[in-house]
C-alpha cells in the first residue's frame, strides 16, 4: 500500500469540509495553532486559502499548515465569537492581535470599600469594582487621574480604610486635594457624591456633570458659604475649560467612537476616537500585529472584536471607514457587540459631515502612528549597527560582533550559587537563549572556580548540540550557536579564569573579554592594560547594558533557589509531618507562610490531619516564635 504523502492528506481534509458556517484552525507540522478564521462556507474559504493565496493575507501562512480542523455553529455571531475566543486562548502567529493586550491600563474604582480610591491598575478584573477602559497610554491615564483628583477630591490613601497612623489629615486635604473622610470632615454620602461625579465623568456625561457643579455653586452661594462657592466655581472652570477644548464643532455632536485603521506589511495602527456628549473625551491608539498582512478591513474587524470584547462600556453607534461595508458584516458584528452592551449597537460608515471629520482625523492619526514607528524602529537599528561596529572597532574584533553571550556568577556568602548566560543578537536582547546553570564543582565560595566550571560546561554544551541535526528535538539552539564575543562579568582574575574552558571557541575565532564595573574597564586576553571607553558611547552603552542584564537575570535565579530552600527548611522542621502531609497542608492553606501563620483551629481543618498532630504542630510553631 503506497504511503498517503503531506500534500494528499491536506488535500483530502480539505474536500471533507463541511459546506457550512463557523471556524476552522489551522495547525502546523508540531500540532501549533497558526491561523483561526470564521466563514459562511468553511469548505469555500478554506479551499480560497489555497487557490488564491494572497486573497486572506501572505502565501507564508499556506505553506506552513499541516492540518485542518474544522468547527460549525449555528450563527454568523456565534462564529464571531467562537474565533475570538480561539484566538485570545492559542494566540495564533497570523492572527490580526494588540500587542502586549494584558498590559494595557485601566481606572479602577473601589466600589466594595465605604470611601472608594480612584487608581491606575493593570490587574486582572476584580467584582464590585468599577473599570474603565482599556487605555493606551499610562501616562494620560496618570494625567486623568490627577485632574479628577482636584475637581472630585477623592483620596488618594492606599488600603480599604482612608488615614494614617497619625490620626491626622495629610498634605492633600491642606492642598484642596481630599475632603479628608479618615477625621470625619466629609460624610460617607458626601464623599460617594464625589465619586459618582468621577464615574459620570469616565462614563462621558459631561453635560451632568456641568449641571450638577453649577447647582453646588449656586447653592453655596446661597446659603452665603462664599468659600465653597469658590471652590465650586474654580472646579466648573476647570471642566469648562477642558471640555472646550476638546468640543467637537457642529455635525458632530452626540456620543460614538470612530474607529479607523492604517495598515502596511506585517504592521498595523488602529485609532479610536471617542466621542461623548459632543466632546472628543479620548484617544486611543493601538499597535498590532499583522503577520498574515490582512487587508484593512479585515484588521478592522479583528480589532474591534478584541478591543470591545475588553473595553468597559460600548457606545450605541460606531463609525467606520467605508471599506467596512464591503468587507465585512457589519450587521453580525454589531448584534454581537449590541449582546455584550445589552443594547443595540449601530456599526455603520460615514460619508459626510461632522462625524467623517472625526473619522478623517482617525485615519490620519492612524498612518502618521505608522509613520512614526518606522522611525523610531529605524533609529533603534541604526542605533544597534552603531554598536555593534563601535564595539568591533574599540576591540579590534576581525568581524563585528553579531552574537554576544555574557556570564555572570551570583551567591550570598557561597551558598545557593547560580550563573546566568545571556544572549545578545544584533545588539538586542535574544531572551528564548538565555540560560541558566547551578554551580557542581565546589561550595560555590570561590567566584574564580564557578566562572571556570559554568564556561567549561557552556564549550562543553556547544560541542555536544553542534553535533545535532537541526532538526532533532533535543537539540539546544542556544548551545549550538557560536557565539562572536563572550563577555565576562569581572576583572582580569575572572577572565584568566574563564580562558582556559574557552580556547576551544578561541581557536574558532570567538573572542573573549570581561568588564569591570568599577570605572568600567574592558580586559583583553594578553593585554596588560584595560580599554576605557567614554561613557557616552554606544559600544559602551551597549556592554553595560548585556553585563546589567547578565546580572539581574542571575540574581533571579538566586532568589529563587534561595527561598526554595528556605521554605524547604522550614517545612522539614515541623514534627510529625511527612511528605504527605507536607504536600496536604500547603495544598489547603497556599504556601508555607500561611501554615506558619495558621491558628490552631485552622490546622485542624486540614483534610487527613489528626487533631492531635494539629495540636502539636500549633505548639511546635507558637514555641519557636514562628
Amino acid at each position: 500500500m503506497a504511503v498517503q504523502t503531506e500534500s494528499e492528506r491536506l488535500r483530502e481534509q480539505r474536500l471533507s469540509l463541511p459546506d457550512q458556517p463557523g471556524v476552522y484552525v489551522f495547525r502546523d507540522q508540531r500540532g501549533k495553532v497558526i491561523y483561526v478564521g470564521k466563514a459562511k462556507s468553511i469548505r469555500k474559504r478554506v479551499a480560497s486559502h489555497f487557490s488564491n493565496p494572497t486573497m486572506y493575507g501572505t502565501t507564508a501562512l499556506t505553506s506552513e499548515i499541516a492540518d485542518i480542523q474544522p468547527l460549525v455553529v449555528v450563527t454568523e455571531s456565534e462564529a464571531l465569537l467562537t474565533e475570538q475566543n480561539f484566538i485570545k486562548q492559542y494566540k495564533p502567529k497570523f492572527n490580526i492581535r494588540l500587542r502586549d493586550d494584558k498590559s494595557y491600563p485601566y481606572i479602577a474604582i473601589s466600589l466594595d470599600e465605604d470611601f472608594p480610591r480612584v487608581y491606575f491598575t493593570r490587574e486582572k478584573h476584580k467584582s464590585k469594582r468599577a473599570y474603565f477602559g482599556p487605555y493606551s497610554s499610562a501616562k494620560r491615564v496618570r494625567n486623568t487621574l490627577d485632574l479628577l483628583g482636584k475637581i472630585f477630591l477623592f483620596r488618594s490613601c492606599e488600603g480599604p480604610e482612608p488615614g494614617r497612623h497619625s490620626g491626622s489629615p495629610c498634605l492633600d486635604y491642606y492642598i484642596k486635594r481630599c475632603g479628608a473622610p479618615c477625621v470625619g470632615y466629609v460624610s460617607k454620602e458626601e464623599y460617594r457624591e464625589g465619586i459618582d461625579g468621577v464615574v459620570a465623568f469616565l462614563s462621558g456625561r459631561f453635560k451632568q456633570i456641568e449641571r450638577d457643579l453649577e447647582k453646588k455653586m449656586y447653592f453655596a452661594a446661597g446659603e452665603q458659604d462664599y468659600e465653597q462657592a469658590t471652590i465650586e466655581r474654580n472646579r466648573l472652570q476647570a471642566v469648562k475649560a477642558l471640555l472646550e477644548r476638546q468640543r467637537v464643532a457642529e455635525g458632530g455632536a452626540g456620543t460614538y467612537d470612530a474607529v479607523a485603521v492604517a495598515v502596511e506589511g506585517t504592521e498595523a495602527n488602529a485609532q479610536v476616537f471617542q466621542v461623548r456628549d459632543g466632546v472628543l473625551s479620548d484617544r486611543q491608539s493601538f499597535y498590532l500585529d499583522n503577520q498574515a498582512e490582512q487587508d484593512p478591513a479585515i484588521v478592522t474587524e479583528e480589532f474591534m472584536l478584541q478591543f470591545y470584547a475588553s473595553a468597559l462600556s460600548i457606545p450605541s453607534l460606531i463609525v467606520v471607514p467605508g471599506f467596512m461595508a464591503e468587507g465585512s458584516e457589519l450587521g453580525v458584528l454589531g448584534q454581537l457587540l449590541g449582546e455584550r452592551r445589552g443594547s443595540n449597537v449601530e456599526i455603520r460608515a460615514s460619508e459626510r459631515g461632522g462625524k467623517r471629520r472625526i473619522l478623517d482625523l482617525a485615519e490620519r492619526n492612524a498612518k502618521l502612528a505608522l509613520d512614526q514607528e518606522k522611525l523610531k524602529a529605524e533609529r533603534k537599528r541604526q542605533q544597534r549597527v552603531d554598536s555593534l561596529n563601535g564595539l568591533q572597532s574599540a576591540l579590534d574584533l576581525s568581524a563585528i560582533p553579531v552574537r554576544i553571550e555574557c556570564f555572570d556568577i551570583s551567591h550570598v556568602g557561597g551558598t545557593h550559587t547560580v550563573a546566568s548566560m545571556v544572549v545578545f543578537e544584533g545588539g538586542a536582547p535574544k531572551k528564548s537563549d538565555y540560560r541558566r546553570f547551578t554551580i557542581r564543582s565546589h561550595d560555590g565560595n570561590d567566584d574564580f572556580a564557578s566562572m571556570n566550571e559554568v564556561l567549561g560546561r557552556r564549550y562543553a554544551q556547544w560541542e555536544k548540540q553542534n553535533e545535532k541535526s537541526p532538526y532533532d528535538a533535543d537539540r539546544d539552539a542556544s548551545f549550538a550557536a557560536l557565539p562572536n564575543l563572550v563577555v565576562i562579568d569581572g576583572g582580569k582574575g575572572q577572565l584568566s579564569a574563564g580562558l582556559p574552558p574557552l580556547q576551544g571557541f578561541r581557536d574558532r575565532g570567538v573572542a573573549v573579554v570581561s568588564l569591570a564595573k568599577r570605572i568600567e574597564e574592558v580586559f583583553l586576553p594578553g593585554v596588560p592594560n584595560p580599554v576605557l571607553m567614554a561613557h557616552e558611547t554606544p559600544e559602551l552603552q551597549l556592554l553595560q547594558r548585556i553585563r546589567d542584564e547578565a546580572h539581574r537575570f542571575a540574581i533571579t535565579h538566586h532568589r529563587i533557589r534561595r527561598d526554595k530552600a528556605m521554605t524547604e527548611s522550614i517545612m522539614d522542621e515541623l514534627p510529625g509531618i511527612g511528605p504527605a502531609r507536607k504536600r496536604a497542608l500547603l495544598k489547603h492553606f497556599g504556601s508555607p507562610e500561611a501554615v506558619l501563620g495558621a491558628s490552631r483551629e485552622d490546622l485542624e481543618q486540614v483534610p487527613g490531619f489528626p487533631q492531635k498532630v494539629a495540636r502539636d504542630l500549633y505548639a511546635h510553631l507558637n514555641k519557636t516564635g514562628r
